[in-house]
């Protein structure tokens, strides 16, 4: 834990509703994304024998401090099938996954995943890797509007590639801040109060540095695999792609149509292998959103297990975008 986090102790986005939609709590729980370690030391309270906290950040790991009953484990949540049973646990009884970047990695510059202060243009979670910098340096035009439009939905992204591309002949991008002026000299200046304009091509970068989408679709289907029957996973997302790949895998692994077909008759596919415990995705209240700003965006969706096998890969339609669909070769 970071000393700012041992003064005033995280509390995870949508803990409490998580909480009150799965108890009781017993068994191996797997929070896939530990970072400060609400999740973990929330699910302990309530009642769960052991927590595998997993985390792929290694600043994460060297700050965390030993909690009884909680294991953390390097590594990256789409592996967590992998790592609960080399950790003796062949089946467990919750899933727990925070997407996105953390709140303790936003607030330091030197990680580069934030222009609110100046810092490397870095966004690796792992500190292994090809860089944000290597990736607006190195990439032609197209590849860069491509992750533009696709990770971060902007609509300016052709042209905020070609600018990237036109400056870096001048001098490589080896910061935020000098990326984050590029960017905004494309953009309109944003209305009071909504996000500063180059907030939508950082979350692109970012995804793309990190894979989070593909890392996202393999820890749904590891969850799968791992989960006990009865078994909970709960995902909170914080952005549009990150919902949508989560309710459509949830859709289609209870039995439902796919997106976009809800008149058109349900196609004979694998047995269902969750139950949806929310319907619609759970939002924060007004109360968490005042002490927490960033669960304003949040979405939480909960599915308990079936007793019925894994589906197959690639079952789901996902909706994923189109660059990921290529590189998962769906």
């Amino acid at each position: 834990m970071s000393p700012a986090s041992a003064a005033a102790p995280h509390v995870p986005v949508l803990i409490g509703a998580i909480l009150a939609r799965i108890a009781p709590v017993g068994g191996i729980w797997i929070d896939g994304t530990y970072g400060a370690g609400g999740y973990s030391r929330a699910l302990r309270a309530a009642g769960a024998d052991h927590v595998i906290g997993i985390d792929r950040d290694p600043e994460v790991l060297a700050a965390a401090e030993p909690a009884e009953g909680i294991t953390l484990v390097p590594g990256r949540f789409g592996d967590l099938d992998r790592i609960a049973i080399n950790a003796g646990a062949n089946e467990v009884s919750g899933v727990v996954l925070d997407i996105g970047v953390s709140s303790m990695q936003i607030d330091a510059p030197e990680r580069g995943f934030s222009f609110q202060k100046d810092g490397p243009l870095d966004m690796r979670m792992e500190r292994a890797g090809p860089s944000a910098a290597d990736l607006v340096n190195q990439l032609p035009e197209a590849e860069i509007a491509d992750i533009l439009f696709q990770y971060g939905e902007e609509r300016a992204s052709r042209r905020i590639a070609r600018a990237i591309v036109a400056a870096r002949r001048e001098a490589s991008f080896e910061t935020t801040l000098a990326l984050a002026e590029v960017i905004e000299r494309q953009l309109p200046r944003p209305k009071p109060g909504q996000p500063r304009a180059a907030t939508r091509s950082f979350q692109a970068l970012r995804i793309a540095v990190n894979d989070e989408l593909g890392e996202l679709v393999r820890g749904l289907a590891a969850a799968e695999r791992i989960l006990a029957p009865g078994g909970i996973l709960a995902v909170v997302t914080f952005h549009s792609l990150e919902d949508r790949i989560v309710k459509r895998f949830l859709r289609t692994r209870s039995g439902g149509a796919p997106a976009g077909s809800r008149h058109a008759p349900v196609a004979e596919g694998p047995a269902p292998t969750f139950d949806l415990v929310t319907r619609k995705a759970v939002e924060a209240d007004a109360a968490e959103v005042a002490a927490n700003p960033r669960a304003r965006s949040a979405k939480l969706r909960i599915a308990r297990r079936l007793d019925t096998p894994p589906a197959p890969p690639g079952a789901a339609d996902l909706g994923l975008p189109a660059r990921l669909a290529r590189e998962m070769g769906r």
